[in-house]
């Protein structure tokens, strides 16, 4: 038997196995992670759960979180700063879905993935988000089912992101499909935050002398509404938003609080999901499908004694 002909061959055809395993296999040594305001406590809660796995997949993984506060040229920047890092994932909530797409695909080319959570956004690697349309049709058939089909009711929009559109257009297809409710107004912004929900209702009601039923695109904006309400003395107002946040909880539990459903996120767990996604992909490990939508559960009067809110670990 010839050996020296045989066992270089073999050797090296095992070196270049363990070279092209070396090559494809990459760690998690830093995520990269923007969102819309880290004064909202979803966001928060996001951050908090893309940490958790991040850590569990590296202990040493640096992960680096910064609020967009709505600003495109601020997350522009923002990921400029995450690529000239060297950050291994980003997880991005684009502030504006179409616009920011010459910032992905930079990060793309610079060999980072790029996971979208909670709105999606041009040209990333792959999207994890709640069925938001669903969550919208959920918060706002409540308000149908408790009008009877017939009152005043307004949509509290939000900043234009594809979470918020989604919602919107949700709610739209209920309300459309009950011909006794008639939409006082749909295109007013709330900011996303409590103080733009307590202004935007704040006018409503000087305007509007009957509201019967109010959808906020988000929890900040119904606690904001309910406040707005309570100190101008408005009452027998149905309010629902989208979210499940903690603060939500004690006003569905209060029996002075307007505020009577909320869609469930569970932003912990879409972090979660995302991080392993964007690690996975990272190794050459496409998920099945590109977008991952999580389903709501509404939160009322009703069953709020038996929710257990956010993901906590």
């Amino acid at each position: 038997m010839n050996f020296k002909l045989k066992f270089p061959a073999v050797a090296s055809l095992l070196l270049a196995a363990t070279l092209s395993a070396g090559v494809e296999a990459r760690d998690l040594n830093a995520v990269g992670i923007t969102v819309g305001s880290l004064g909202n406590p979803y966001f928060v809660a996001l951050v908090d759960g893309a940490k958790a796995k991040a850590t569990q997949i590296n202990p040493k993984v640096k992960v680096t979180a910064v609020s967009a506060d709505y600003d495109l040229s601020k997350q522009f920047t923002q990921i400029d700063n995450f690529i000239s890092a060297g950050v291994d994932l980003i997880l991005l909530n684009a502030t504006d879905p179409a616009a920011i797409e010459p910032a992905i695909r930079k990060a793309r080319k610079a060999g980072i993935v790029v996971v979208a959570v909670d709105v999606d956004a041009k040209g990333v690697d792959a999207t994890v988000q709640t069925d938001n349309d669903l969550a919208g049709r959920l918060a706002c058939q409540f308000i149908v089912d408790k009008l009877s089909g017939k009152g005043n009711v307004i949509i509290q929009n939000g900043p234009q992101v594809t979470a918020v559109t989604d919602r919107v257009h949700g709610c739209k297809t209920v309300l459309a499909a009950a011909p006794g409710i008639k939409v006082l107004s749909d295109d007013q912004d709330g900011k996303g935050s409590r103080e733009g929900g307590l202004n935007a209702m704040q006018g409503y009601l000087v305007r509007f002398p009957k509201i019967d039923g109010l959808f906020t695109i988000n929890d900040p904006q119904a606690i904001g509404s309910d406040l707005a309400a309570k100190q101008l003395k408005r009452s027998g107002i149905i309010i629902t938003s989208v979210d499940g946040a903690p603060d939500i909880e004690g006003a569905l539990k209060s029996a002075g609080s307007s505020i009577q459903a909320s869609a469930s996120q569970d932003p912990w767990a879409q972090a979660q999901d995302a991080v392993t996604i964007g690690y996975d992909l990272l190794n050459g490990k496409p998920p099945a499908d590109k977008v991952k939508l999580l389903a709501p559960t509404l939160i009322t009067r009703d069953n709020i004694a038996s929710y257990t809110g956010w993901t906590q670990h």
